[in-house]
């Protein structure tokens, strides 16, 4: 496919994927039901390696370089390519995130991805096998050559890289551990926008599929302000649109099908003729929302070819390097388009959507939505009739502080382990390796299990549609089935209905949110229970910290609660998981056993919360936002 003239001139060297139009996140997209064309393929005409001055880079590949889907025998030449620190590359648990024009400067990922070998131990990776993938946005396809090139270079075996470089986050531990790979790599900004004027990620999962601990993610970073020299493979790009093996030496690519390894675990997990039969049904329709992000690669596949759903139940599912001009974070702001097909006259029966990477969903039902903090406590109420794989019932149940009190309920009536834990999925990944933990969750649109170790956002569309499929098997053509809003008003009927909402503002000045968090620090340091908060008396206030019971690790400051006597929560938190400024996030909660109270509008329900959460935190004197930018 030729490249367009205007992306040319922005990146000569890298071609589009299927367009050349730049991304806004401002603008609404509009639902597209496509007949999936093949992912756009093309021929690399990336930068060579130059030596003066020494920058690492992808090379480029004339079109009569061999056929990469026959294996190729060659001596291995490795480069030490001299290099100095750049600033700015603290690395997290999500990894690293930046605007890709950062990326692009000379070196810099390249010296990211050799100070991730400097920091693990040689039997981590030499002559092992590592997994390469990503959500197929923009600077995917130059990347995965550099960090192909740059592992060879450090002694690496083997890399098995998705089709395109597509492979969800999901996929990718899901593959680690089905071909015990020592880890790999996952090239994404989440649900962040895509293109050359917006994110760009990377992060390193270990070997049984989850994110690299702290204890990597530090030693990572203190690499990045040392490292002297970049060890690189003199080697051609690969062809990564073909599926096969390539060699060089000791060192070789395996291209692969991104879906097949993960929909074969979906299957052990699930029972799919129990699906088909809800699927297929012609009384049920359901819309699965890609945001022309990765799952698009995974819908057809699954939910067409093996669940029987009409193709026209996939919307947006082309993946696009510019996720097509659109923001993918499955919320009720940026799937707008979505929402209101399902909130529309004679909405679909359910919707779901996924992020940028995968790993994120988002539930609907007709005219309903389902809060993450909802879903992941009905997905665990309901989980050992409905989905095989936990026939024998949960081990546990977790989830993050700030997510509602939902899934404490399921765990206490199931008499079931329970945990809350800090927001990250790695502390997820501990207690899912000891074994004391199945199914877990965050308010941020996180669901997922122990079958993997990272957050699933198919997973979570096939445990509701599990779900609904056990509810309405016995009901024939003509009757009522019976919807997601009745699944859900039956869980709050028995467990109660905790009240929850979040608002997000984003890309506030960092000095401000900064400050604005110590001034509730200092507030809460001279709390006391029974101090009075308008008609709220305190329980408690702190700053919340967690030992971690399997490892004995501390994590602290992990946001700000205000707990009051009825239950009611207010938390305050810094997102760091944008590129730029910082996201406040204030997350309220009220819980209410009254039935019929259940119907109420939570944001009605919760506006004493949220009236008193804007006056402690002064939230306006200190960012100046008079609005979040999102509210779910």
């Amino acid at each position: 496919m030729a490249m367009e003239s205007a992306l040319a001139s922005t990146r000569v060297s890298i071609p589009s994927l299927c367009s050349g139009i730049t991304s806004s996140h401002h603008h609404h997209r509009s639902l597209s039901f496509l007949s999936f064309p093949k992912l756009c393929s093309f021929k690399y005409c990336f930068r060579t390696i130059s030596t003066v001055p020494f920058v690492v880079s992808a090379s480029s590949v004339s079109p009569s370089s061999p056929s990469t889907s026959v294996a190729q025998s060659q001596d291995l030449k490795i480069k030490s390519v001299p290099t100095k620190p750049i600033e700015g590359q603290k690395t997290g648990t999500s990894g690293l995130r930046k605007k890709v024009k950062v990326f692009m400067q000379d070196n810099y990922l390249a010296n990211w991805i050799q100070a991730l070998f400097n920091s693990l131990p040689l039997e981590d990776y030499k002559n092992g096998l590592l997994v390469l993938g990503g959500d197929g946005r923009y600077f995917n396809r130059e990347a995965a050559q550099i960090i192909i090139k740059i592992a060879a270079g450090n002694g690496v075996g083997k890399i098995l890289v998705g089709k395109d470089g597509i492979l969800s986050t999901p996929a990718v531990s899901a593959v680690i551990r089905k071909r015990e790979a020592n880890g790999g790599f996952i090239m994404s900004a989440s649900h962040n926008p895509g293109g050359p004027e917006y994110d760009w990620g990377i992060k390193f999962n270990y070997s049984s599929g989850q994110p690299a601990p702290e204890s990597i993610t530090d030693k990572i970073y203190g690499n990045t302000l040392s490292i002297s020299e970049i060890k690189i493979a003199d080697v051609p790009d690969v062809d990564l649109s073909q599926l096969g093996v390539t060699k060089y030496g000791n060192f070789s690519v395996e291209v692969v099908d991104p879906v097949a390894d993960y929909l074969e675990l979906m299957e052990n997990v699930f029972d799919f003729s129990l699906i088909r039969s809800l699927v297929s049904r012609p009384d049920f329709r359901f819309v699965f929302d890609a945001m022309h992000a990765v799952t698009g690669a995974y819908a057809k596949p699954i939910f067409v070819d093996k669940l029987g759903a009409s193709l026209d139940s996939i919307a947006n599912g082309v993946p696009l390097e510019d996720f097509g001009h659109g923001h993918p974070d499955p919320n009720l702001t940026y799937a707008e388009d979505l929402v209101n097909i399902l909130y529309g006259e004679n909405g679909p029966d359910f919707g779901a959507a996924s992020d940028g990477d995968g790993d994120r969903n988002m539930i609907l039902g007709r005219s309903f939505f389902v809060t993450p903090s909802d879903s992941v406590a009905i997905i665990a109420a309901n989980a050992q009739d409905a989905i095989p794989y936990f026939q024998s019932g949960p081990k546990g149940l977790a989830r993050s502080m700030p997510t509602s009190g939902s899934l404490d309920r399921v765990a206490q009536k199931l008499n079931l382990p329970f945990f809350e834990v800090p927001t990250g999925w790695k502390f997820f990944g501990n207690l899912m390796d000891a074994g004391k933990l199945s199914i877990c969750g965050e308010e941020s649109f996180g669901t997922g299990s122990d079958h993997i170790r990272e957050k699933d956002g198919i997973w979570a569309v096939l445990a509701w549609l599990s779900i609904l499929a056990y509810r309405n098997k016995d009901k024939r053509s003509g009757e009522i089935l019976v919807s997601v809003a009745d699944v859900v008003k039956e869980h709050w009927a028995t467990y109660g209905r905790n009240f929850f909402s979040r608002y997000d503002y984003e890309e506030c000045e960092s000095e401000g949110a900064n400050n604005m968090i110590e001034h509730l620090r200092d507030l809460i340091s001279k709390s006391k229970a029974g101090d009075k908060y308008g008609s709220y008396s305190l329980d408690f206030a702190d700053d919340f910290a967690y030992t971690d019971p399997v490892d004995g690790s501390i994590a602290s400051k992990q946001g700000v609660r205000f707990v009051f006597s009825d239950g009611s929560r207010i938390i305050f938190r810094l997102s760091g998981t944008g590129s730029a400024g910082a996201t406040v996030r204030i997350y309220i909660e009220q819980f209410e056993p009254d039935v019929s109270k259940h119907d109420m509008d939570a944001q009605i329900a919760l506006k004493p919360l949220i009236d008193l959460a804007l006056s402690i935190s002064k939230l306006k004197d200190f960012t100046g936002r008079e609005k979040p930018t999102v509210i779910t």
